[in-house]
């Protein structure tokens, strides 16, 4: 299934995607709440009656209008928690050789994740940046999940079936505020937790299982072949894929509930694929060769993050509209 959050003047609703048109759950079945919130709480009781209600729709047993005009927004646009992780390798790699400094032996030990701010939620259409945020704006090529169940130290061996589906995510980074923050060892904070992107919508294992590949030897959960791309003004800048994960969802899953309740509605972050920002792809390019111009996103860029299976989600970065804003936005 194919699981939306849309807007439609003022007022959000929870849909699913049937032959490319958008439903009202709770149209098809009052009994399935209309916010993604309360749905994901249902865990897998309320799963089952969107599947029946799929299923009636392609079999057009059940005749009901699809939405005409709508906006989609993040498909959990207010989840319980957001952490992100850290496990794919050729990314810590080459963020760290491009420092000077060796591959982290640690990484191997256990997967590590950070809390961003899950507050600042967006989903597809504009994204509104302060002035220092232009200093070396920055997206991050990502791909997450999102739980129903509740569970507390959870094995890997079950943990994806606490995952309710994935979905495309862009940790936007302002890395100046972020580089000044790490100083302190404390992690980011202001550098991060202005922005982070969902969308465009919330994909079912079961779209999924085609793609389904044989995990990395040690290693325990779900792997998927999921080709994942980044454009910016319609050029593209990255390309990886959802395979090279080091550390799975459900090892990341595992780490997170030890000691710790899990909730539905919590959201997990991959962390960057491979080339997947242009803090790594800007190293990189300097390594290689001493003139190479660094790339930031800059206002009015279109950033496009295409995965298969997940869609594209499209974004376009605007200055925060403010007097003050502009104002100090010119002096950078």
């Amino acid at each position: 299934m194919k699981l939306v959050t849309y807007q439609i003047d003022v007022q959000p609703y929870l849909g699913i995607i049937v032959d490319h048109k958008v439903y009202n759950l709770n149209s098809c079945d009052p009994l399935i709440p209309d916010n993604m919130r309360d749905f994901l709480q249902g865990g897998e009781v309320t799963m089952q009656k969107a599947r029946l209600i799929e299923e009636k729709l392609k079999t057009e047993r059940l005749v009901i209008k699809p939405e005409a005009s709508y906006k989609l927004l993040a498909p959990v646009p207010h989840p319980a928690s957001c952490r992100d992780a850290y496990a794919f390798r050729q990314h810590v790699a080459t963020a760290r050789m491009n420092r000077g400094l060796p591959m982290i032996p640690e990484f191997d030990h256990y997967p590590i994740f950070y809390y961003s701010n899950h507050q600042s939620i967006c989903g597809p259409g504009s994204i509104r940046c302060m002035p220092d945020h232009f200093k070396k704006l920055d997206f991050e090529l990502e791909v997450a999940v999102v739980l129903n169940k509740k569970g507390r130290n959870v094995k890997a061996a079950e943990a994806d079936s606490f995952i309710a589906g994935y979905m495309i995510m862009n940790d936007m980074s302002a890395r100046t505020l972020q580089m000044e923050e790490m100083l302190f060892n404390l992690g980011p904070s202001k550098g991060k937790d202005f922005c982070t992107i969902l969308g465009p919508w919330l994909v079912t294992h079961d779209e999924l299982e085609a793609y389904k590949v044989t995990t990395k030897h040690g290693h325990t959960g779900n792997s998927y072949n999921l080709k994942m791309v980044c454009r910016v003004n319609g050029i593209e800048v990255s390309s990886g894929n959802l395979a090279d994960m080091d550390w799975t969802f459900a090892e990341i899953i595992e780490r997170a509930s030890y000691g710790c309740e899990l909730f539905p509605g919590d959201v997990i972050g991959s962390g960057t694929v491979g080339t997947g920002c242009f803090l790594e792809l800007n190293g990189t390019g300097l390594l290689k060769d001493p003139e190479y111009q660094p790339k930031w996103l800059l206002p009015e860029d279109a950033i496009e993050l295409e995965v298969t299976g997940l869609g594209i989600l499209e974004n376009k970065i605007k200055a925060e509209n403010s007097h003050w804003s502009i104002l100090k936005l010119k002096k950078l």
